[in-house]
C-alpha cells in the first residue's frame, strides 16, 4: 500500500546548467513527522553519503531557512530550483505499507544532491504546523548511516517501541480515508466516494475560496484517501 510519495526531476549531470523540480509530492504528516515525513527524511539518508562534503555546511543550513519560509536565493548545493519539467529526468520514491512493515521503494538512480535538495524543498512546502518536526527528522536523517530499515523509522520518527505503519497512521488506513473525505462505512461505492471527492476538493482549492496555506496538503490528503478507497 501507497503511504507517502515523492517525484523529482532533475538535469543529468553533465548538463551545463543543473536543474531541478518537484513533480507528484503525496506526503500525509498527521501524527508528524508522518509518512511523508519518514519518506523524505529517507531519501535524505539515503542519497547524503554521496553529497559533495564540500555542500554539507550549506544543506544544514538551507534545512534552517526553508523551515523558517525564508526566500532561499538560487542556485543551491549547485543546482537550481524550478517548476518547468521540461527536459528533466523523472525518479520516484515511494513509502509502501506492507502487512506491518515499512518499505522504502527510493530510485537510486538519481544524482545525490538534487534529490536531496528536492526533499528539502518539499519539506518546506508543507503546512507551517507540521514543519518543525518534519525538518528535525530531515536533521537527524542527515546523521545517519546504515540501511533504511526498522532501526532508521525508530531514530527517524523518535520512537523507543517496534514502530509500523499502523501505529504511525494512528489507525486502519480505510478508516483513514474514510475520515478524510467524510463519509460513513456503508457509503464507500464508487460513485459516493467520487461525489464526495469532487465536493472536497472544490472547497480546499484556492480558486474557490479554500486557504492558501496548507492547501497542497489538503488536496493531497484528499487524491490519496479517493485512491485507498476505490482500490478496495
Amino acid at each position: 500500500m501507497l503511504l507517502a510519495e515523492l517525484e523529482v526531476f532533475h538535469s543529468r549531470p553533465v548538463a551545463p546548467t543543473r536543474r531541478v523540480a518537484i513533480g507528484v509530492a503525496v506526503l500525509p504528516t498527521t501524527p508528524a513527522p508522518g509518512f511523508g515525513g519518514l519518506l523524505l527524511g529517507g531519501i535524505v539518508a539515503e542519497f547524503v553519503p554521496d553529497v559533495d562534503p564540500d555542500l554539507l555546511d550549506d544543506l544544514t543550513r538551507l534545512t534552517h531557512h526553508v523551515e523558517a519560509g525564508q526566500r532561499i536565493p538560487q542556485p543551491r548545493l549547485r543546482h537550481r530550483l524550478q517548476d518547468d519539467r521540461v527536459g528533466l529526468n523523472r525518479y520516484r520514491h515511494q513509502l509502501l505499507g506492507s502487512g506491518e512493515e515499512l518499505e522504502f521503494d527510493l530510485d537510486r538512480n538519481g544524482a545525490p544532491e538534487p534529490n536531496v535538495l528536492a526533499a528539502v524543498y518539499a519539506a518546506g512546502r508543507l503546512p507551517a504546523d507540521v514543519r518543525t518536526p518534519v525538518f528535525a527528522s530531515l536533521r537527524r536523517a542527515l546523521r545517519w548511516r546504515g540501511t533504511l530499515g526498522a532501526d532508521f523509522v525508530e531514530y527517524l520518527s523518535e520512537s523507543k517501541g517496534t514502530v509500523t505503519w499502523s501505529t504511525l497512521g494512528g489507525r486502519d488506513p480505510v478508516v483513514w480515508a474514510l475520515g478524510v473525505l467524510g463519509l460513513d462505512s456503508g457509503d464507500a461505492e464508487r460513485k459516493a466516494v467520487q461525489h464526495r471527492f469532487r465536493q472536497l476538493l472544490r472547497t480546499a482549492h484556492p480558486d474557490h475560496g479554500g486557504s492558501a496555506d496548507g492547501a497542497a496538503q489538503r488536496i493531497s490528503e484528499l487524491a490519496e484517501a479517493r485512491r485507498i478507497l476505490l482500490a478496495g
